[in-house]
């Protein structure tokens, strides 16, 4: 059992600026409630506790452990024009209609775009796709391609994982096609003049579904189809597709595009992955060997093997190949497209790694200069890799960062945000006060463009809206959920933890700190020699393999290769894995320091 949180302890194990620089701080939790949830449900009180640290109730924890998607899925029709939506996909249906479903160049929308099309084509719709290209197209419908598809002979078109802003260019496509956005992004007005805009995020719609992603919605969408045609007797001679099995899809698009594992996201994941773990779909099943995937898969699976090969096709390949390998049905060409996606994600790699060492030395001297907003802008930089650097400057310095490219005198970028800073906020009022070409986004993450001559004026904005960030620590305080001897992070303590799987935003992985460990051997091991492995002994005994990834260098990779035979207090999560039928169990490193 690891000792748990202490009442009002200052840092845990006395580490308050660990080798990256962090404050090691105990998770909030409620220790009675956590017992009586060991006791209701006989589980560990190890379980009960870190239920109970997640915000879990005594009612709700069972729910919690065995999500079940039939007490969790709502009525479709609570999603404001969503009878409408399906009346006309039914409507297609019957008729045989020619359908174009327009998709985002993301994960979740290439699964979203992979759904849709299936269904309908699973009901005998001569559904087609089409995948905007990111750097001649951009985010979104565009009319040019909108009237594309209506030229090739479509009246319908299902716009999913985008559309919400996008009246003008869909209004292509007015007494030509009726359009149906199947979409989950923020409203800032009202919906575009089309047929449907089915959208938790609207304005109008109270359904309280804000946190699906586009590949969920298009899941319910296809629930409230095949109900529509069941009412009206579509399948009393035919057979009804299995919508279940659609469930790989929902699962990687809500993992992927970073939505909160709780409530019916929860659901549809753990389910999603059960129906993974059959391979029963040739695309999914060759990108997970590709991705080097051999145990059942997990959440960690779908958003570090699977995501990142999905986004690099819109990032800088071909657009449309993760959604063409997700429908594909030969096993043979599925392969084929997996292996092409990862070597796209190998040149997404290259480039970014050729952005990040000038955006990082950038950025330390904006913090320097004392910006509560990192602006950084480099000529030339590939639009499809600066969200991902963003990403890595925030964590970097804990600040807000946008990163972009500049091209022509435009700069087009990506931004993340700290939690408590509403970054999209920020760049939808920057857009407004005139100082962008265009800009949107939540609070975590935006997009924007912007003229170079703007650039100085964006920045000053920016930083005057987000001035609290100057007053952030240079590095986010890592929350540990317990401390443990090296003896007692074992295989039977990994298993209990990943009862509360699947992990991911809203139900983070729990983090122990391993207190008095020795190193006893350390090495580079992987491409570059960017990951170190050690072996660990505890003072009181146990033996334990650690692993560190993205330790190709800095403070932490130098304590963790140098301190052999020193003890160490070490943070991270536990997990048993299988390999060839074994089980080990291994502590994943995120920092350090010395005990």
């Amino acid at each position: 059992m690891p000792d748990l949180p202490i009442p009002d302890a200052e840092a845990v194990l006395g580490v308050a600026s660990s080798a990256t620089g962090r404050r090691w701080i105990w998770r909030d939790g409620d220790a009675r409630t956590g017992l009586a949830i060991a006791q209701r449900l006989d589980v560990p009180e190890l379980v009960g506790r870190l239920l109970a640290a997640r915000g879990i109730g005594v009612e709700a924890a069972a729910e919690f452990l065995e999500p079940r998607l039939r007490a969790a899925m709502p009525d479709p029709s609570c999603l404001r024009d969503m009878d409408r939506a399906a009346a006309r996909l039914a409507e297609a249906v019957r008729t045989g209609e020619r359908v174009a479903v327009f998709a985002d160049y993301d994960a979740d929308g290439a699964c979203a775009g992979a759904l849709t099309t299936r269904v309908l084509r699973d009901l005998g719709v001569p559904a087609t796709h089409y995948v905007p290209d990111r750097i001649k197209e951009g985010y979104g419908p565009n009319a040019p391609a909108i009237a594309a598809l209506c030229d090739a002979g479509a009246t319908l078109i299902v716009c999913v994982d985008c559309g919400i802003s996008a009246g003008v260019a869909l209004a292509a496509a007015e007494g030509r096609a009726d359009v149906v956005v199947l979409d989950h992004h923020k409203a800032e007005g009202p919906p575009p003049p089309v047929l449907a805009t089915v959208n938790p995020n609207r304005l109008d719609c109270d359904s309280g579904l804000g946190t699906l992603c586009a590949g969920a919605i298009c899941f319910m969408t296809a629930v409230a189809l095949h109900r529509h045609l069941r009412r009206s007797g579509f399948f009393e001679n035919r057979p009804e597709p299995p919508l279940l099995d659609l469930l790989d899809l929902v699962a990687t698009a809500t993992v992927c595009d970073v939505m909160p594992l709780a409530g019916l996201n929860r659901a549809l994941v753990a389910q999603g992955l059960r129906v993974m773990a059959r391979r029963g779909r040739p695309g999914i099943a060759a990108l997970l060997e590709v991705a080097g995937v051999k145990d059942i898969p997990t959440a960690h699976s779908l958003g570090f093997g699977l995501g990142p090969r999905l986004n690099a096709s819109g990032r800088i390949g071909e657009s449309d190949l993760a959604l063409r390998m997700l429908l594909e049905e030969d096993p043979i060409e599925a392969r084929a497209m997996a292996e092409r996606l990862d070597q796209t994600n190998r040149r997404r790699q290259e480039v970014e790694a050729g952005v990040m060492d000038t955006a990082l030395r950038m950025a330390e001297a904006a913090v320097a200069a004392g910006d509560p907003v990192l602006l950084i802008v480099g000529e030339g930089w590939h639009p499809g890799v600066v969200g991902i650097v963003a990403g890595r400057v925030k964590e970097r310095f804990n600040r807000p960062a946008i990163v972009a490219g500049l091209a022509d005198g435009l700069a087009k970028g990506s931004g993340r945000s700290v939690p408590g800073l509403d970054l999209g906020g920020a760049v939808i009022a920057a857009r407004q006060a005139g100082l962008l070409e265009t800009g949107g986004g939540h609070a975590m993450a935006a997009g924007l463009s912007f003229r170079a001559e703007r650039r100085e004026a964006l920045h000053a904005f920016l930083n005057e809206r987000l001035a609290q960030a100057a007053n952030l620590p240079g590095a986010a305080a890592l929350v540990v959920e317990g401390t443990l001897t090296v003896a007692a992070a074992n295989t039977a303590m990994a298993e209990q933890v990943a009862r509360l799987a699947p992990f991911g935003t809203g139900n983070e992985e729990p983090v122990f700190a391993i207190r008095h460990a020795r190193v006893v051997r350390a090495d580079r091991v992987g491409k570059e020699g960017a990951t170190i492995r050690l072996f660990l002994e505890g003072e009181g005994g146990g033996r334990l393999k650690a692993v560190c990834f993205r330790a190709k260098e800095g403070p932490l990779a130098e304590l963790l290769l140098n301190a052999r035979g020193v003890p160490l207090h070490l943070c991270g999560v536990l997990r048993a894995e299988s390999w060839n039928g074994e089980v080990t169990t291994s502590l994943h490193v995120q920092d350090a320091a010395r005990a």
